[in-house]
């Protein structure tokens, strides 16, 4: 069997030290915390889907003033008359 190493003792020190104590209000301000995080999701979840709602009907009103799938009008000269 191996002596144990300086970390292992480290580690054993440590665990074997008094553990801090926990202040009192840290389930309050965990909960609050944790809400608070969820509000912004919430909130920057919902822009995001108001953007994208934003962005598909200006481009159905794009699509509908401009058809961009018809074809040009074709750009060729008239006859020539007079000669």
């Amino acid at each position: 069997m191996t002596a144990p190493d300086r970390k292992e003792t480290e580690v054993r020190l440590m665990l074997e030290a008094p553990h801090p104590a926990i202040p009192p209000d840290l389930a309050a301000r965990a909960t609050e915390r944790g809400a608070r995080m969820q509000r912004r999701r919430r909130i920057a979840r919902r822009a995001g889907w108001l953007l994208l709602a934003a962005v598909l009907l200006a481009a159905v009103v794009w699509m509908a003033v401009e058809q961009p799938w018809a074809v040009p009008p074709s750009t060729t000269t008239p006859p020539v008359e007079g000669i």
